[in-house]
This record gives C-alpha cells, sequence and structure tokens, in this order.
C-alpha cells in the first residue's frame, strides 16, 4: 500500500475559521475544506503549508502547532494527516483549485459538506474554539 503525508493548515481568527469549497472535478469535487496538500520528499509540515498556500492561494502563513493528527485510507492509500494551525501573514490574493474562500463561525463550520478527513479536523477546531 502506498503511504503519503498530507497537511491541512487552521486559520482562526476573531472566533471564526478560513475554509476553502474545491472546484468542482476531482475526489474533492466542490467540497469545503482547510486547505493544505501532499508533502514533497525532504520537506517538513511547515515547508509544505507554506507552499501549498502560496501555489493555491497566494498567501504566505505562518505555521504554528500540530492541532490533530490521523491516519486515514483512500483508494489504496494510506495518508497520515497532520493539521497545523496557521496564520495568514498576507490575506489570499486568489484562488487556483478553490471556486470560494471565506471565514466561517463554528456554526456555520458544522453546516459545510467536507471531506470526511476535513470533518474530523473540524471537530479538532470546535474542541480549540470551545475551550480557547
Amino acid at each position: 500500500m502506498d503511504e503519503r503525508v498530507t497537511t491541512a493548515g487552521i486559520a482562526i481568527k476573531d472566533g471564526r475559521v478560513f475554509v476553502a469549497r474545491r472546484e468542482k472535478g476531482g475526489p474533492l469535487s466542490c467540497r469545503w475544506e482547510f486547505p493544505g496538500g501532499k508533502q514533497r520528499w525532504g520537506e517538513s509540515d511547515a515547508d509544505t503549508l507554506r507552499r501549498e498556500y502560496m501555489e493555491e492561494l497566494e498567501a504566505l502563513v505562518e505555521v504554528g502547532e500540530e492541532v490533530v493528527s490521523f491516519d486515514f485510507e483512500n483508494k489504496g492509500t494510506l495518508y497520515h494527516l497532520r493539521a497545523h494551525l496557521i496564520s495568514f501573514i498576507t490575506e489570499p490574493k486568489r484562488l487556483s483549485v478553490h471556486t470560494e474562500a471565506k471565514w466561517v463561525s463554528l456554526e456555520e463550520l458544522f453546516l459545510l459538506d467536507m471531506a470526511p478527513s476535513d470533518g474530523r479536523i473540524r471537530k479538532a477546531v470546535a474542541s480549540l474554539l470551545l475551550n480557547s
């Protein structure tokens, strides 16, 4: 079985969470997510998140602590997902693989159609927000 490390960035500002909606097509078609992506050989989690946010949103981010990590299988690949807190150094300037990006409340976050892995991250985000 193939294995991949993947990352997700969790940005929280004023009690709201940043999410983006994938464009139509592909496995996450039109679903909301915490942006991030697959790690390249030799990259750290922080390197991956900085690269992915620049490629997908043209935004500079600062990467903080890991909030949640877990493994899941999808189409014969074992993914090791690690989600980190991030903060924007520069706001997103463009969307390359998303059709929409926005800041949502915790209540709104739970109304979004998310991929199962992002749904698990959502629970960790709720715990963070409710305990802050």
